[in-house]
């Protein structure tokens, strides 16, 4: 059977697909050669670094970037800073959001119309960094790690995916475990979250990378250094490591400076390359089904 569509085969669509998978072969290696190279240069010695602009593999492996970023003890503050804004935003963003998404999707809800309309209004007009700033504040969230998740605790984009993802699951479903006697509450917990667990996982992902680079809520809304994520942190090593201090008095750095900055690259995006392959079976499906339905 193989061996006769093989022969069907003609050679315009080998020849589309040999052009094919070269072009995605092309694609792939402009992707991951730069990553390469940034995992390359942090483990180069400084001599090799500074003789050469692109490594691929480094002749001599030198720890001495990431010696120098992780020899200060606030590192690891701020990483189990990050760890802990990672964890507990994506709890609290996926109850919110499937709650809500879960909602929206049930068409017998009074208003989901005009609720639909809101969340999708605010995909494309916000109030702004100072009405955002100004509302955190009066709510006594500044220099609270609260401040860095509430704000966002639901994403729009993230709660259309799940809306449609609930949505496209059969009513019959509901009617019967309501036949049954099950509650609203438990028909979400028992029968829909199970079923909704690629878009889960999906969901999940995005929020996570999101508060795992908390950068710029963090530089608004955190005061005390001591509370700072670990994005800030890196950029302040960079800073250091650039031969300058925040106050621009100059500092010696073993190092060089383009070690540490990808020495930085590597430690704030490994963690999230790591978790990735745990839902990666999850990714595709969720995504798809979640945005083909409206």
């Amino acid at each position: 059977m193989n061996g006769t569509i093989r022969k069907n085969v003609s050679k315009g669509e080998r020849l589309f697909s040999f052009i094919n998978g070269t072009i995605l072969v092309i694609i792939a290696l402009i992707c991951f050669l730069p990553f390469v190279n940034v995992i390359a240069s942090s483990f180069a010695s400084t001599q090799e670094v500074v003789a050469k602009k692109f490594i691929l593999f480094p002749t001599t492996f030198s720890f001495d970037a990431y010696k120098y970023i992780l020899s200060t003890p606030t590192i690891f503050k701020g990483l189990a800073v990050s760890i802990g804004i990672t964890g507990v935003g994506t709890f609290v963003s996926m109850v919110l959001t499937s709650l809500m998404a879960y909602g929206l999707s049930r068409r017998y809800l009074w208003g989901r119309n005009y609720i639909n309309f809101i969340v999708v209004f605010s995909m494309l007009f916000s109030g702004g960094m100072i009405p955002t700033f100004l509302v955190v504040k009066a709510f006594g969230l500044i220099d609270s790690y609260w401040s860095l998740i509430l704000p966002v605790a639901i994403n729009a984009f993230n709660l259309i995916i799940m809306r449609n993802f609930f949505q496209a699951l059969p009513d019959s479903l509901e009617e019967s475990a309501k036949m049954d006697g099950c509650s609203h509450f438990g028909i979400f917990l028992k029968i829909m979250l199970p079923l909704a667990l690629p878009s889960i996982a999906t969901i999940s992902l995005f929020y996570a990378v999101t508060y795992w680079n908390t950068y710029m809520t963090a530089i608004l809304y955190i005061n005390d250094s001591t509370k700072w994520p670990l994005q800030i942190l890196l950029r302040q090593i960079v800073i250091v490591s650039s031969g300058m201090q925040a106050d621009g008095s100059s500092v010696d750095v073993v190092p060089p400076a383009q070690s540490i900055k990808m020495a930085v690259i590597v430690i704030a995006t490994v963690p999230m390359l790591i978790a990735y392959p745990f839902v990666q079976r999850y990714f595709v499906k969720g995504a798809l089904i979640g945005s083909v339905k409206g």
